[in-house]
Order: C-alpha cells, then structure tokens, then sequence
C-alpha cells in the first residue's frame, strides 16, 4: 500500500506540459482581447456596481411599468414567431431545391444534370450566406435601413433562420428513408407531393423538433437584439442599464427569465403532442 502510495502518477509529465502549452497559446489571446479583469477592481468601478446592485435587489413593481413590461414582452415573442415564420417560407422551397434525394433528373441514371446542379449550387451559396451572418449583424443593417423598432428584427432573424432551417431540413432529409419519396418519384409524382406525402412522414419528428428548438433561439435572439434598437423586452432593458436604473434591470430579467422557461415549456409540450 505504502509503495503504491509513493508512485508517480504516469500521466503527471504529460497534464503539465499540456497544461503549459495551452497556458502558452492561450496569453497571447488574453493580451490580444485586452483582457483587464482587474478593472472590475477599481475604486470607481466598485461605487458604481454598489450603487447599481442596492437598486437591484429590489424589483422594480409599479403597476405602469409591469404593464410595459408584459406588453414588449408580448413584443419579443412576436418578433420571433413572425421572423421564424417568414424564415420558413424561405427555407421550405430552398429545401425542395438542394435535397438531391427529390431530383427528378437523378431518376434511372443516378447523375444530376448540370442546370440542376448549377441550380442547386447556388442556392445552397444563398443559404451559407443568410446563416454565415448573425442576426445580431443583420439587425443593426436593418436598424438603419428601417429605423428602430420590431421590424428589423423580424427581417433579422428571418434572413439567418432561413439559411440554417434550409440546411438542416435538407441534412435531415436525406438522412431519412427514400423507399417512400422514391417510388412516388419513379411513378410520375411531382417534388412537391414526394416531400409531403413520402420524405415528410418519415422525418416529421426531427423537423418539428428542431423547428421548436429553433423558436426558442429566436425568441432569445429577438429580446439580445432590442439591444441594438430591434425593439422588444432587450430594448427597454438596454435603456434602464444606460441609466442605471437597478430595479428595472431586475424585474425585466426576471421576466425575461420566465420567458425562457415557458418556452421551453412550450416547446416540451409540442414535442409530446406532435411528435
């Protein structure tokens, strides 16, 4: 037991030079970044999160402002259930187009022609665009474009949701079954019919899976970009930080935290009743 004891780890070396070496790739980063965590330290800094904090323990409770509150609550969800919805009337024709497993020119030869192919090239460039961009990103575009308020966030979150509800209903398309879809193809059907009545069954538990998980993002996704004047519950809280109104701050998080729950408690709910 003794001798155990005294035994080195064997893996002891190997944890410390990984240790080092990420330590060693990492300060450089920290440097870049302008990483100052000591700020938070400074004598200024602490009055102001003290005076910030004594305001923030006690919610803010007037009946005016709970109704502002609920009612750009109100807001945000809007803005990510319309956004989500124009998304996927984007997203839908774009998944008829790349998912090779409804080509009907593949039929027989297994070979796509080439206006297919050049066709479907393009639109998958589209959809990497509209998702390599973040709604955030896309928000402020439109924020000068239109002006403050819900519409650009709708248009936000819209134009990246549509690039990536584009992408994964065709990834998970092709991932499914092809007996279906295939035999409706071979016998005449149209695209259109293959996705409804042969892809569509076999896949409709992911889909609306990640649909739903997508609603929750956009509904997070709408209430950070109020920050940026998109409107909603993010943009009044943006506007009591400025003023460092501590109360306010508290009591839209606390909503905002809600918020969050009930979607996911929706969201659990239409996973077991539609799935």
């Amino acid at each position: 037991m003794a001798a155990a004891q005294r035994h080195p780890d064997p893996a002891f070396r190997q944890r410390i030079v990984t240790g080092i070496v990420c330590l060693l790739l990492l300060w450089p980063m920290l440097v870049y970044s302008e990483f100052k965590p000591w700020i938070l330290f400074d004598a200024q800094s602490l009055k102001s999160t003290g005076a910030f904090l004594a305001e923030f323990f006690t919610p803010a409770h007037d009946v005016e402002f709970l109704k502002m509150v609920l009612d750009q609550t109100w807001v945000t969800v809007a803005i990510a259930t319309c956004g989500l919805a124009l998304a996927m009337l984007g997203a839908i024709p774009a998944t008829l187009l790349v998912t090779e497993r409804l080509s009907i020119s593949m039929l027989g030869t297994n070979r796509m022609r080439l206006p297919a192919r050049a066709l479907r090239q393009v639109v998958r460039v589209i959809l990497i665009l509209l998702r390599s961009v973040p709604e955030l990103v896309w928000a402020l575009l439109f924020v000068r474009i239109v002006g403050l308020g819900p519409t650009a966030g709708v248009i936000a979150i819209a134009l990246t949701y549509c690039g990536m509800l584009g992408k994964v209903y065709a990834e998970i398309l092709e991932s499914s079954d092809a007996h279906a879809s295939d035999s409706l193809l071979v016998n005449g059907s149209s695209r259109l019919a293959a996705l409804l009545y042969g892809a569509l069954p076999e896949s409709a538990a992911e889909l609306i899976s990640y649909t739903v998980y997508r609603w929750e993002c956009a509904i997070r996704g709408s209430a950070v970009m109020g920050f940026v004047g998109a409107g909603g519950l993010g943009q009044r809280m943006d506007e009591s930080i400025k003023n460092m109104a501590g109360s306010e701050v508290s009591t839209m998080l606390i909503v905002f935290v809600l918020l969050v729950a009930l979607a996911d408690l929706v969201s659990t709910w239409l996973r077991k009743d539609l799935v």
